[in-house]
């Protein structure tokens, strides 16, 4: 894999699958009986993991800076010892006060240590060669959840929501952390060498586009809001959501499990493909893959439903990756992470928004809340589009 050796990419791939499947994904399965053992009600347990995507946000620009100074290999570590104390206080967790804290603490650990900071980290190491390394890791923690529900579901039957937390944490103890100690250390000579040899601007306020550099970074942070709103919107909710154009719930579920799939398939195709296509370009196409499959299922109903879980998937594989490559085209390597931190600021916001937003809107009007997410996509695609790229061959075909 050019620019990273694949044991680095296969080690950073394989703990954000543990990270993701421990955090993001935890919900889903424990919620429930977290809830009913520590007698609150489950939206409460929800509110408490919005807080958690809260403390996130706050924290991403603090640990990108500080991978940017020092390397993401510290920074990693101790994010596996923040998830493996969170999860500990959760599962030990005597009443509702201590669940919430211990969400802020995994809160903080996801702000630490989820895909921002491993695609910082490894621009920190390759600088634009990163492109494909980020591709790579996406490709493996696009399995997170086939992983990490399950995983989560038989520690719980098995041993009950607290020793299903006891358990992630254990993980990652034993797995997670050798995996992110098992990364080279960042030189300082290393950045050096990266600044030295970056062909792209010194500075934020050059970027890589005939766009005002100030312009550049609000439409990336509104972009990447609105991706990342659409798509927990739709991983929260896309039962229900189905429901309401009249499908069952089996035939729901059936549908939804298309979408990973989907999304690891367009992560390949970026891998290969468009990855001697600008981001910028890629980017575009995926945002309106949602709004055009949103429109086909209001369309058609239930029988083209595939469809849309096939596009959005599609779509939001691309997405991820691009939030990582599309900086890093747009203003280069230096100050990478601090800058990856302040761009999903906003995103982390919206995304703990989107549950609470996106469910009062199928409240109101059905599965004409789909209309809501397809405009806000739109939104997102025209964001894009005020981007101008310089007419000669971009810095991102040199990467990869």
């Amino acid at each position: 894999m050019a620019g990273a050796p694949a044991r680095v990419v296969g080690s950073l791939g394989v703990a954000q699958t543990l990270a993701w499947g421990s955090s993001y994904y935890l919900p889903a399965m424990l919620a429930a009986p977290m809830a009913q053992e520590l007698g609150v009600t489950t939206p409460t347990v929800y509110a408490a993991f919005s807080g958690a995507l809260v403390a996130s946000a706050l924290v991403g620009p603090v640990a990108g800076h500080a991978i940017d100074r020092h390397g993401g290999r510290i920074v990693l570590v101790g994010t596996s010892l923040l998830f493996a104390l969170g999860l500990a206080m959760l599962g030990l967790a005597p009443g509702p006060w201590m669940m919430v804290a211990a969400w802020l603490v995994i809160g903080v650990a996801m702000g630490s240590g989820l895909y921002e900071a491993a695609f910082s980290s490894l621009v920190r190491l390759y600088g634009h060669d990163a492109r494909s390394a980020i591709t790579g890791i996406t490709l493996i923690a696009g399995f997170a959840s086939t992983v990490g529900w399950p995983l989560s579901a038989w520690m719980e039957a098995h041993f009950g929501w607290r020793g299903a937390c006891l358990g992630w944490a254990a993980i990652h103890l034993l797995l997670g952390l050798p995996l992110n100690a098992w990364l080279p250390r960042a030189a300082v000579a290393a950045k050096a060498e990266m600044q030295a040899e970056d062909p792209a601007p010194p500075n934020a306020a050059e970027p890589a586009t005939q766009t005002p550099p100030g312009m550049v970074t609000a439409i990336l942070a509104f972009v990447f809001a609105t991706t990342w709103f659409i798509s927990t919107a739709v991983a929260t909710h896309l039962p229900r959501m189905l429901e309401a154009t009249g499908m069952t719930l089996a035939a729901a579920v059936g549908i939804g499990a298309l979408i990973g799939p989907a999304q690891v398939a367009a992560r390949m195709l970026e891998f290969g493909f468009l990855r001697n296509v600008h981001p910028l370009l890629s980017a575009r196409l995926a945002t309106l893959t949602h709004p055009i499959g949103a429109a086909v299922l209001l369309a058609a109903g239930p029988a083209l439903a595939s469809v849309f879980a096939i596009l959005h998937g599609a779509g939001n594989g691309i997405l991820t990756i691009a939030k990582g490559t599309l900086p890093l085209a747009l203003f280069g390597a230096q100050s990478y992470g601090a800058r990856q931190g302040w761009l999903m600021l906003p995103a982390r916001v919206a995304q703990a928004l989107a549950p609470f937003l996106f469910g009062l809107a199928l409240d109101a009007w059905g599965a004409n809340a789909l209309w809501l997410s397809s405009a806000i996509g739109a939104a997102g695609f025209a964001a894009l589009m005020l981007l101008r790229t310089p007419p000669t061959p971009s810095l991102s075909h040199q990467a990869g």
